[in-house]
């Protein structure tokens, strides 16, 4: 039988690769909307728009958050991610966007209190300062003695 009710939950679907490679590849985009998907059904919710960026999650300057994130205001729908560090690694950003009007939930926490956000977004800053220390180790290695 078809409800005539509309699901109670609706959401905005976002999901970030940081490369052109692996926007291309597939397997980033696809397993977050996997993610996304398999979340918004187990919870009766209905996914009214998708948007998928590339681009690097330490960014402030990012258009297609932006348009999401306006979206989100505009219609009170929830922005969903599979993971936090998907919406970014900027720990400021994320904490300024905990304390909005937009509400989110990251699909691997969907549970998340405000302080466990605040603690994961100092985390997937952490995480960012590490992966760039190691990308500037690897290119000065890699780099013919002179």
């Amino acid at each position: 039988m078809v409800s005539d009710t509309a699901p109670s939950l609706r959401l905005l679907a976002f999901g970030r690769v940081s490369t052109a490679r692996q926007g291309k590849s597939g397997r980033g985009p696809e397993a977050q909307r996997k993610a996304i998907d398999d979340f918004a059904e187990s919870r009766g919710a209905i996914v009214i728009e998708r948007f998928t960026e590339v681009e690097s999650g330490r960014k402030n300057d990012r258009p297609v958050l932006e348009k999401a994130l306006t979206l989100a205001k505009l219609t009170g729908a929830t922005l969903v991610i599979a993971k936090l560090d998907r919406l970014s690694r900027n720990a400021a950003f994320l904490l300024t966007l905990r304390d909005s009007s937009v509400r989110f939930i990251a699909v691997d926490m969907p549970e998340a209190s405000d302080l466990t956000v605040g603690i994961m977004a100092l985390v997937a800053r952490q995480e960012r300062e590490a992966i760039s220390r190691r990308t500037k180790e690897a290119l000065q290695a890699a780099r013919p003695a002179a």
